[in-house]
């Protein structure tokens, strides 16, 4: 009779906790793929909004947020990142097969504007309104292209283009689109050589 209490407590334990692991999750503004291992904070600041799509085979951690109402992130399928920031106002897309080292920080905006006059008041409106003038900030897209390679302590930032199958060396600062199947390191990141399909 034990045995079999054991037999039934397992499977029901595999049927809620387990097998639920492996089936697509939605929320609204949040939606994570088929046996994607999610262990990111993730904040979806406007659900009715914006939004966060994970897709099947990834592995998540860090720090992944929508900052504004239109904000979009966007990952595709057996994507890792490691314990990273990514942080968009606008959109950032990640496509297939990427890999994304620990302690980077991808984001598609200045975070704050140039102006002094401007900035002042960033931090009360934090405070405040947990939020700012995003209006006010220069944004552009980012997009990471299927089977590229990120190492750690990256920084990418708004307007580029990392190309497929390139590779971003350690402590890069990415400021300029990278070509597809090259190896870049640098801050700024430059040229270092090819990389093989």
């Amino acid at each position: 009779m034990k045995d079999l209490i054991k037999k039934i407590l397992k499977l029901v334990y595999q049927y809620f906790f387990i097998d639920e692991q492996k089936k697509e999750q939605t929320t609204i503004g949040l939606s994570i793929g088929k046996n994607t291992d999610n262990n990111a904070i993730i904040t979806v600041k406007y659900p009715e909004k914006s939004k966060i799509n994970i897709g099947n085979d990834c592995l998540i951690y860090g720090n992944i947020s929508t900052e504004t109402e239109t904000a979009k992130i966007i990952i595709g399928n057996n994507v890792y990142i490691g314990r990273s920031t990514i942080f968009a106002t606008l959109e950032i897309i990640i496509e297939d097969d990427v890999l994304i080292s620990s302690d980077c920080l991808i984001q598609d905006t200045d975070n704050h504007n140039i102006s002094r006059a401007v900035r002042r008041k960033d931090t009360n409106d934090a405070k405040t309104k947990k939020t700012q003038e995003w209006d006010l900030v220069n944004k552009k897209p980012i997009k990471i292209c299927a089977g590229s390679w990120i190492g750690a302590k990256v920084i990418i930032l708004k307007g580029v283009t990392v190309g497929e199958g390139a590779i971003v060396g350690a402590g890069s600062v990415v400021t300029k689109n990278v070509e597809p199947y090259t190896v870049v390191a640098g801050n700024p990141a430059k040229f270092i050589k090819n990389a093989l399909p």
